[in-house]
């Protein structure tokens, strides 16, 4: 089958023939890939910055982990789905017997794999084998292509979301900074989940049209300072949580100066430092929440929320053939929203 592989840190990625996968456990299911989201996760993937975190996986191997499509075979204890049903996968296939799976924290899995990341074949290929425990099944009749970056960036930022919700009210203020294919996913989940204000900060204009389109209330342009003057010029002392979907090149100083008194700094976006002092943190009294992936059932929750129409996607697909490309147009900054690769 065709597949894209990583075979070397800071090198493009390559088309290769792959062995297709084999049903091996009673709980396996084999997906034939409609369609594969493309990443920033991807690009620090290349860069090595996963390597040392997940045990120096061996290269090559097939790299994608936002992945949906149809059920292509399943293992014999799998009863739910079968051949021909369209479905969406849970990044991270989990065990359901530790404390983390059977507290509903399935993310923190102990014994968790992460497919297309820690070295298992990802999605960026023609067919990819998960566990019955990463599949959601969609309704009868969805195309799946279109969905497939709800799989980390939709869980990711409704995980984020759903995490700081408590902590909004009517009027509250928040701060996204990066309107990318993470940021448009938080910037729709807050008017959907909270009564907050949304200030989208970014160095486009054309995705600050964007989040406006999208429910923004306001929106910064990142200049030489970040958008710091802006949010406070807007908010009057600072914003209430400040959600960074960009992580690095800056972003974690400026996010930090956007806040007022008492705010909360939710990190999704990753590959910088954060480096506020102790002093800092306590007399500000701030604090910093950090955000893994989301569950299986922020997977699920997810989806009906696209049902209803109540979250969108904006979604560019492209061919499988064309991957080096299209993480190069990622990098640069050209991709507004989300792409998709189809095998």
């Amino acid at each position: 089958m065709k597949a894209v592989q990583i075979v070397g840190y800071n090198e493009p990625v390559r088309v290769v023939d792959a062995p297709e996968p084999k049903i091996e456990s009673a709980t396996d299911v084999i997906v034939r890939i409609g369609g594969a989201g493309v990443c920033r996760t991807d690009l620090h993937i290349l860069e090595g910055i996963w390597r040392d975190m997940l045990g120096n996986p061996q290269l090559p191997y097939t790299i994608g982990h936002e992945n949906a499509g149809w059920v292509e075979e399943v293992g014999s204890d799998v009863t739910t789905v079968k051949p021909g049903d369209p479905v969406i996968l849970h990044p991270q296939p989990s065990c359901g017997l530790c404390r983390a799976c059977r507290a509903g924290n399935d993310m923190h899995c102990v014994n968790a794999y992460f497919p297309g990341l820690d070295g298992h074949p990802g999605g960026y290929a023609q067919y990819m084998k998960t566990s019955i425990r990463a599949i959601v099944p969609l309704a009868a009749g969805v195309d799946p292509v279109p969905l497939a970056p709800y799989a980390d960036a939709g869980i990711t930022a409704y995980h984020a979301v759903k995490k700081i919700a408590p902590d909004t009210y009517p009027g509250a203020v928040v701060a996204v900074i990066g309107v990318g294919g993470l940021g448009h996913f938080g910037v729709q989940l807050l008017k959907v989940l909270t009564a907050a204000k949304v200030v989208a900060v970014d160095m486009s204009e054309e995705r600050l049209a964007f989040a406006r389109r999208l429910g923004a209330d306001h929106g910064v342009l990142a200049r030489d300072d970040g958008g710091v003057k802006g949010v406070l010029e807007y908010t009057d002392g600072g914003a209430d949580i400040v959600m960074d979907f960009v992580g690095e090149k800056g972003t974690p100083e400026t996010s930090g100066a956007m806040l007022r008194k008492g705010g909360t700094y939710s990190i999704i976006g990753y590959g910088g430092t954060v480096t506020r002092t102790t002093l800092e943190m306590i007399f500000r009294e701030l604090r910093i929440v950090g955000n893994l992936v989301g569950t299986y059932n922020d997977l699920a929750e997810l989806m009906e929320l696209a049902r209803q129409g109540r979250v969108k996607i904006e979604s560019v697909e492209f061919p499988l053939d064309s991957a080096n490309d299209v993480l190069h147009d990622l990098d640069a900054g050209k991709i507004v929203g989300r792409a998709v690769l189809r095998p």
